[in-house]
């Protein structure tokens, strides 16, 4: 019953992810968003604050940037559905706990820097102690094996573009995905799936010789 119970509220948790909007949201508000009556929306407002997303001020729930995404990761460690959950989730999201996550670690932060001559967008960067990490954010739910190459390749371009325009740099190029078992290697070029990310930052100035890094000679 318990097991039933807890995959109900799963159910409604991935239902009201499109209610988790950064400021003070009413129960009201949640209700026109995710077309759940009210009683669900508030059980389901109140799970978020339980799991520590969001807060409760003067009858709203706040909720910041990088919220949504928390709780679809964590939906997806209990063995929701990738599908279902992918459908409420978008890039904005996917780069912002990214980009959340590296502030957290005491990096500075850039999302969507645009190179010219060729233009080219570089989702997110993070720079701390000399060395930048630039984030190519793959919000997809399913990928053949060549068109992860294929993204490799496009930002490991993009990195020599960056270093050639930023006096003195080093650069690491990295591939964040939504969902996959573990850190892998294509070309030297971390895979890093979004939930193990923040591990994966707090290992990486001791792991930075097995990765691709790119500098000026």
């Amino acid at each position: 019953m318990k097991q039933n119970v807890c995959m109900g509220i799963q159910s409604k948790m991935i239902t009201g992810l499109p209610g988790i909007i950064p400021g003070g949201v009413s129960v009201t508000d949640f209700c026109a968003v995710t077309k759940m009556n009210s009683i669900d929306s508030k059980s389901v407002l109140d799970e978020f604050v339980k799991n520590n997303i969001g807060l409760i001020r003067d009858g709203l729930y706040y909720f910041e940037t990088g919220d949504k995404l928390k709780i679809a990761i964590s939906l997806l460690e209990s063995g929701s559905p990738i599908d279902e959950i992918s459908l409420v989730l978008d890039w904005r999201d996917f780069e912002g706990l990214t980009a959340e996550i590296l502030t957290s670690k005491n990096f500075a932060v850039i999302k969507n820097m645009i190179l010219t001559k060729p233009r080219m967008e570089i989702d997110v960067v993070g720079i701390r102690l000399g060395i930048a990490i630039l984030i190519d954010c793959k919000h997809w739910k399913r990928y053949a094996p060549s068109s992860l190459t294929t993204a490799v390749k496009k930002q490991i371009e993009r990195t020599k573009k960056y270093v050639e325009k930023t006096q003195g740099s080093i650069a690491v190029p990295v591939i964040v995905t939504l969902f996959q078992d573990k850190v892998n290697f294509i070309e030297n070029v971390p895979i890093v799936p979004i939930f193990q990310f923040s591990s994966f930052i707090d290992e990486f100035y001791g792991n930075i010789e097995q990765m691709k890094t790119i500098g000026k000679d």
